[in-house]
């Protein structure tokens, strides 16, 4: 049997949202050194700010301006923290009630071990340098040694929320790191194609051929142990023009992104078709796929030449 293959794999991108009047105040308040809560229906302050009522659902929008110190409620201790996290050495999680506030805000708090951590103790911001209007504006809290574990009494203050240049929205990234494994039928399927192959599996219910190969027949339920080998070529049942460049891929738009069905094979699969202009691109175009040195996939699939493909022979796999 085939070696189970596995890699790392990363998912990344750049979220963007527009922001209200409730979120562009907390955020520009960060970067003025201003920390704002709200004030929701039964009095209680709110910290981070909600757009809308915990409790109620009613929108909310009374801004009020609260400690930059503040109380432990809980916590817990990151020995190994992790690319994109607050600290690059050992630190804890806190939830912090700043005072004024009724609710706790998680952060990190820069600590020389658990041991001098705990619930109760009095902690407050440290800015970061360089503020831009994020969460990161706050670097972490640090330890406030000025009143023991007794809180400061203040009330909140109300706030109008105006600042001068107030964002309006941010761009934050997005990123998953995890270790992929495709498991025993795509682990074969990889490797076949590393010998410019393309295997699927049949179906001993239905007798259809997967490509690529899941392990299992997605209509009947039961295992798929028989190999296939399948196309090379094959037929463009339906496709899409590409018109925004992917960051990270040397390909130049627009280009044209295709399901394929392969000769004997039940099941299209997705290609980026190549040697023909876009826009002559077409269902029932016959291709094949082209291969640079060295890869272990195909690069992009190509025009045969043929004449072009039935609908009929294509059209319960569109």
């Amino acid at each position: 049997m085939a070696d189970i293959l596995s890699a790392p794999l990363v998912v990344e991108f750049p979220f963007t949202r527009s922001l209200g009047p409730v979120q562009s105040a907390f955020l520009t308040g960060l970067r003025e050194r201003t920390v704002l809560g709200v004030t929701a229906g039964d009095g209680r302050v709110v910290v981070p700010p909600a757009e809308y009522d915990p409790v109620t659902a009613e929108e909310i929008r009374e801004l009020v301006e609260v400690g930059t110190a503040g109380t432990v409620t809980t916590w817990a201790w990151n020995p190994t923290p992790r690319r994109g996290q607050p600290l690059a050495t050992p630190f804890a999680w806190v939830l912090v009630r700043l005072d004024g506030a009724d609710t706790a805000l998680l952060h990190a708090l820069d600590a020389p071990g658990p041991e001098a951590v705990r619930t109760g103790m009095r902690v407050r911001i440290r800015w970061a340098a360089e503020r831009t209007g994020a969460i990161t504006d706050i670097a972490c809290f640090e330890p406030d040694e000025s009143t023991g574990d007794v809180g400061r009494t203040r009330e909140p203050v109300a706030h109008d929320g105006r600042f001068p240049d107030a964002l309006t929205g941010i761009t934050t990234p997005a990123r998953l790191d995890y270790t992929y494994s495709p498991g025993a039928a795509q682990s074969r399927y990889i490797q076949a194609l590393a010998d410019r192959r393309t295997l699927g599996e049949r179906c001993p219910a239905c007798r259809k051929v997967y490509v690529p190969p899941r392990g299992a027949c997605p209509t009947c339920g039961v295992a798929t142990g028989t190999q296939v080998e399948v196309g090379p070529r094959g037929t463009v049942t339906t496709f899409c023009i590409v018109n925004i460049k992917a960051r990270n891929l040397d390909i130049e738009v627009p280009y044209v992104y295709a399901h394929i069905a392969l000769d004997g094979a039940d099941l299209a699969l997705h290609a980026r078709i190549g040697g023909i202009p876009y826009d002559q691109v077409r269902m029932g175009l016959r291709v094949e796929p082209a291969w640079t040195e060295g890869a272990r996939y195909p690069d992009h699939y190509r025009p045969t030449g043929e004449p072009d493909a039935d609908y009929d022979s294509y059209k319960e796999l569109i």
